[in-house]
């Protein structure tokens, strides 16, 4: 249902009153940033402030939310995540009410001064208090919150705040932005630490809408083909991006793609997107396993000595920049034509999509424009089951176009399940909490894992639910595993210390394993049996499939 209350309406609804409240001054509809406030019992909590102009935060001391009657706008602010459309406002807000308390995560307070370049680091370092992640933190009698690590850019996180009172126990769920894939700097949303909540509200952003995307493998492959055809065109490439989050992303993915690595080549970085690196540098202790093992055998960004080489663009470098083709990083805000000048060139200007940049269309070089996909939020299909793994009694969609959140809202999955809101900017969500509310039913269970590549280490993540079913303790007793190609598919197998003592010099001999080297339809290691999924394949002796039928006797 969508919220479209009258002032009126508004009133009477605080008259009315409810123990949940939502009151949204800015949802990020297009780029003016989200602010929230949430009240649960008599206790107001901002959820991030993207605003550029916050004094509606001040005209709104009293009216927002029944029972607002203190000289703050709230009892304390928590902020998601470091990006401006979440957290520019902050500033502002301190200077105007210091003695409000704002929290975040440990990395997000060491982000957040990207966002005031022209400041005074000192000035501004010290007003975002670090909350640790997965630990409850009590902040006044009865109200605790507890961030869990939400994907989409280091230090992200998801807030989960509970009111306990007499009759019972409220809890609501703010996801910030939030993607459940790995990426390369950042490891995604687990649902594993969220199922079993019993929430009652869920603030959810909904950026993607209903669209489906590829899995971030093959969008990462798509884009490093199609720089890797115009670096052979010998035309240059100039990526503009945010300061953080997919710059840093894009230079990872440049520098372990296989397209890239040992190759003769420059790429460039520039402006905010540099600063954004060596942010992430000071932060490496907070960044994945496969990340800091990365960074054991060589630099994470800076590096002159191995190519692709990956150099900060000073000024004495711009007028020797496209001459011969290389890769530029630079802000989405920058004037792309400083670096499409004559005598450089081609240029392809590859934007983000769904992040709004303006380019220059008048260049002194000849380029072309094109867009590319690399999710840094979840897709549609993402985001639909994170609410069902959660199963709230009301789900709020903040953080999209209003078309797209539209979408959303109107899927009947949802509909037919829980009571959907997508609230416009000041209009007051009650959320009324019923004691009866049918939970719907569990979904189904999904055992989609990740792969992650950097450089020459390959790592394969599975879900909790594999790991945690008891085969898994059978899976390699010894440890080992062994990958094969199996038709189109790559099949693990564990290794037990029979085959370990039966193998031969160069291969295993096997017996009595069911596999296809004693199947009976396995000829010329190929499949002959039409009813596999495997038929007409090339088969490893070692594979198995659901058609499997055993050789009579070793002559069959």
């Amino acid at each position: 249902m969508r919220d479209n209350l009258s002032a009126s309406s508004r009133v009477d609804a605080a008259e009315a009153g409810s123990e949940l409240e939502c009151f949204p001054y800015s949802v990020q509809h297009d780029d003016e940033g989200v602010c929230l406030l949430v009240k649960m019992g008599p206790h107001r909590i901002l959820l991030d402030c993207g605003l550029e102009d916050i004094s509606s935060l001040s005209k709104g001391l009293n009216k927002s939310v029944r029972g607002a009657n203190s000289p703050l706008p709230a009892d304390l602010v928590l902020i998601s995540h470091a990006h401006p459309d979440h957290s520019r406002g902050l500033l502002a807000l301190h200077k105007a009410f210091p003695k409000l308390p704002i929290y975040g995560s440990e990395v997000t307070s060491k982000l957040l001064p990207l966002n005031w370049l022209d400041q005074d680091p000192q000035e501004i370092s010290q007003f975002c208090h670090a909350l640790p992640l997965r630990s409850p933190v009590e902040f006044q009698e009865g109200l605790v919150a507890e961030l869990f690590p939400a994907g989409h850019l280091p230090g992200a996180v998801a807030i989960l705040l509970t009111y306990t009172t007499q009759q019972r126990i409220y809890k609501l769920l703010y996801t910030g932005d939030f993607f459940l894939s790995n990426s390369r700097l950042v490891e995604g949303l687990r649902l594993e630490e969220l199922r079993g909540l019993d929430l009652d509200v869920l603030i959810i952003e909904g950026s993607y809408g209903t669209s489906r995307h590829p899995h971030r493998r093959n969008q990462e492959n798509q884009l490093a083909e199609r720089i890797n055809r115009a670096i052979a065109d010998h035309c240059s490439v100039i990526l503009p991006t945010p300061a953080l989050g997919l710059g840093q992303e894009l230079l990872m993915l440049l520098r372990s793609h296989h397209h890239f690595t040992g190759r003769d080549l420059d790429i460039w970085v520039d402006g905010a997107v540099a600063t954004g690196c060596d942010a992430y540098l000071e932060l490496l202790p907070h960044l994945p396993p496969s990340v800091q093992n990365f960074a054991r055998h060589q630099p994470l960004f800076w590096d002159e000595r191995v190519r692709p080489r990956v150099r900060r663009l000073q000024p004495e470098h711009r007028p020797t920049v496209g001459k011969s083709p290389c890769i530029v990083l630079t802000d989405s805000t920058s004037d792309l034509g400083e670096h499409c000048q004559l005598d450089t060139g081609p240029w392809l200007i590859l934007l983000p999509e769904k992040i709004d940049i303006k380019v220059n269309k008048e260049y002194l070089a000849p380029t072309t424009v094109e867009t590319y996909l690399l999710a840094q939020h979840s897709d549609g299909p993402g985001t639909t089951q994170l609410i069902h793994n959660l199963r709230p009694q009301h789900v709020i969609f903040v953080h999209g176009s209003p078309a797209y959140l539209a979408d959303l809202t109107s899927l009947e999955e949802l509909q037919n399940r829980y009571h959907v809101h997508s609230p416009a900017a000041n209009t007051l969500v009650e959320l009324l909490i019923g004691d009866t509310f049918l939970q719907p039913a569990a979904p189904e269970t999904n055992y989609e894992g990740e792969l992650t590549e950097l450089g020459t280490v390959i790592t394969i993540t599975l879900p909790d639910v594999i790991t945690a079913d008891p085969r898994w303790r059978q899976f390699a007793d010894t440890g080992l595993i062994e990958a094969r190609w199996q038709g189109e598919e790559l099949v693990l197998r564990g290794l037990s210390q029979r085959e370990l003592l039966s193998q031969n010099s160069d291969r295993y001999t096997w017996t009595d394993v069911d596999c296809c080297g004693t199947c009976r339809h396995q000829r010329g290691q190929r499949c002959w049996n039409p009813a596999s999924p495997l038929f007409n394949f090339k088969v490893t002796l070692e594979g198995y499939c659901p058609a499997f039928e055993r050789l009579s006797s070793p002559e069959s």
